[in-house]
């Protein structure tokens, strides 16, 4: 595990431990502390966490993703998938994350089958609308998750528009719209 000299977040030697022959890697900055792991463990990792008592990270406050096209650096994969994790009974936070890299072209809607990870929502009931956000605005698909629809777009909308490579303006979802001077404006 490449882990810093100063990193001395209590977890992570549970976690090597547990899994010997992974390739994990942790980096902390402004005292927060990441755990970088293989996308084909998370759903393990996941669960150590949440069921060893060393660890009872028994919340899941928040998911989310990461698009690193143009990032100044090379990163292992353009997406990031991450979990941030809460103990509660030992007031300490923890993150995880996956890098995931495009097999087709990012622009359309056409699902990826490079940009898949498994759901944790057997792990984390609350998984299931931060996931489902995930996948709407990045494209990212879980697998195992008990409803993966869209749920801040309707059904058609034809990207995921926090990709960076998605148009600052759109691409033509508004053209149908008439556009309201603030004078003539209904403002009931």
């Amino acid at each position: 595990m490449a882990i810093a000299p100063k990193l001395d977040h209590p977890d992570l030697p549970v976690v090597k431990a547990a899994f010997p022959a992974a390739r994990l890697m942790a980096t902390e900055f402004r005292g927060q502390t990441t755990l970088v792991v293989p996308v084909g463990i998370l759903p393990d990792v996941a669960r150590l966490l949440r069921d060893e008592p060393k660890c009872d990270y028994s919340f899941l406050s928040d998911i989310t993703a990461v698009d690193y096209l143009g990032y100044p650096t090379r990163m292992p994969g353009r997406f990031a998938v991450v979990w941030v994790l809460a103990s509660l009974s030992r007031n300490i936070r923890l993150r995880l994350k996956v890098f995931l890299d495009p097999t087709l072209d990012t622009s359309g809607i056409e699902p990826d089958p490079g940009l898949v990870v498994h759901s944790v929502t057997d792990i984390w009931a609350g998984a299931d609308w931060m996931e489902r956000e995930v996948f709407d605005m990045f494209g990212i698909r879980f697998t195992g998750h008990p409803d993966l629809r869209r749920i801040l777009l309707w059904r058609d909308f034809p990207a995921h528009p926090l990709r960076k490579d998605y148009p600052l303006r759109g691409r033509g979802e508004r053209e149908r719209f008439a556009v309201a001077a603030r004078e003539t404006a209904d403002l009931k």
